[in-house]
């Protein structure tokens, strides 16, 4: 729910909301997180009111009783390459027009005050209204984190019909060429894709990138599936990077997780890597994603639960396709490997993300998928085999494992010819 409580006693200056809060505020949307700018103030003077310092690179403060953040008003000069590459200056001097003209878009310039009066030096207002995302200023082209903010900003407001602006498209173009994109720290870069993967429409991320030629740098692995074709047949779209996309869309359909949208935007990224020679079929893509995506995660540092499940669908998801024929010991390896009985979340997450592959294809969007629900029963008859009892009833203790494997083949066998006779629907 959103916060309405502006009590700012004990400070002894000019305190406005800022940035985010008020445009979400200005359209409608739930507000969730607050930001305040002080102007007029210092930092002992923020300490005297019962504010507590936060701020690593420059003064931030968290309320005594609302714990909301409270930063200095700043202006910012760039010194040297890179996010970080900036001084700062945070004197009682700084105005708030002047604070505000350091930020990336016209839509987050603004500000309000305790009396709800808009403060608005660059028409972020107008620009709200014409649903576009504009630069406030040539300065955004010194920090190349806002090529990225531009494109997470699209992946949660393009269903609202919002697009970037063309002189901004324009300015992020020449940060790719003049090799800006290439001083973003890794944990930025996953921080942004992260976010853009929780937003409404993380197609318009990769969308956006691609469209300022960014892409390329950033996740060049993905960039090279747009353009190489994928067999008609099964593929109406043809275009492995269109491809992407729509399973992109239909994971995000299917689930609000990061995870299940992470492993359908890489799941493919093997086709990137083909012999031409070889297309539009693509022999092992699956092997070959699965490696590509542990050089991405080892890259980008993407936390190990996600990129384990990243991984795992790439290499597998082939096998959901094939599942109704798959042999009694395929369907046992597939179980083992995917650790069905101790992460049967992760499990769910997979089948999920091989739906969103199944359906990102061109008018087939809404086909029966019965190999779903022929996975999911099967990973329950492959955790029922009483591995206690099996393991009891077993002299050799090494034998085990062999063991509880044919056991698990021979109740998958049974189960699946009851199936076929219809005494298990």
């Amino acid at each position: 729910m959103e916060n309405t409580d502006n009590d700012h006693r004990g400070s002894p200056v000019n305190t406005y909301l800022v940035g985010g809060a008020v445009r979400d505020k200005m359209l409608g949307l739930l507000v969730i997180d607050r930001d305040w700018v002080v102007v007029g103030s210092t930092p002992d003077d923020m300490r005297v009111a019962g504010y507590k310092s936060v701020g690593k690179d420059f003064p931030v403060f968290l309320h005594p009783q609302t714990h909301e953040e409270y930063a200095l008003a700043r202006k910012e000069r760039k010194v040297g390459p890179g996010y970080h590459g900036f001084d700062f200056d945070t004197g009682a001097s700084v105005t708030l027009e002047e604070d505000l003209s350091r930020r990336d878009l016209t839509i987050n310039a603004m500000a309000m005050s305790d009396s709800d009066e808009l403060v608005d030096p660059f028409n972020g207002q107008e620009d709200l209204k014409q649903r576009l995302l504009r630069h406030v200023s040539p300065a955004f082209v010194e920090d190349p984190v806002r090529v990225l903010r531009v494109a997470r900003f699209m992946a949660r407001l393009a269903p609202l019909g919002f697009k970037v602006a063309d002189e901004t498209m324009i300015l992020m173009r020449s940060m790719v060429d003049n090799g800006e994109i290439g001083n973003l720290v890794a944990e930025r870069v996953w921080q942004e894709l992260e976010g853009a993967l929780k937003a409404s429409s993380p197609r318009a991320f990769i969308e956006t990138l691609r469209a300022c030629d960014a892409l390329s740098i950033i996740l060049p692995e993905l960039d090279k599936l747009f353009g190489v074709p994928q067999p008609a047949q099964w593929h109406p779209e043809i275009d492995s990077g269109i491809h992407t996309l729509m399973v992109l869309d239909q994971a995000t359909k299917l689930s609000d997780t990061v995870d299940v949208r992470l492993a359908a935007l890489l799941h493919d990224l093997g086709k990137g890597v083909t012999p031409e020679a070889e297309w539009p079929s693509h022999r092992h893509h699956d092997v070959r994603g699965a490696d590509i995506i542990e050089v991405v995660a080892a890259r980008l540092r993407i936390p190990k639960r996600l990129r384990d499940l990243s991984v795992l669908t790439a290499r597998y998801h082939l096998r959901v396709h094939e599942a109704l024929n798959l042999k009694p010991a395929t369907l046992v390896k597939l179980m083992q490997a995917l650790d069905v009985i101790r992460k049967p979340e992760r499990y769910e997450h997979f089948l999920l993300a091989c739906e969103a592959d199944s359906r990102g294809r061109l008018g087939l969007e809404d086909r029966p998928l019965p190999e779903l629900a022929f996975l999911r029963e099967a990973a329950d008859v492959f955790r029922k085999v009483d591995s206690a009892a099996i393991a009891a009833n077993t002299e050799n203790k090494a034998e085990i494992p062999e063991a509880l494997r044919l056991a698990r083949i021979t109740a998958i066998r049974q189960w699946r010819k009851l199936r076929e006779e219809g005494q298990v629907t």
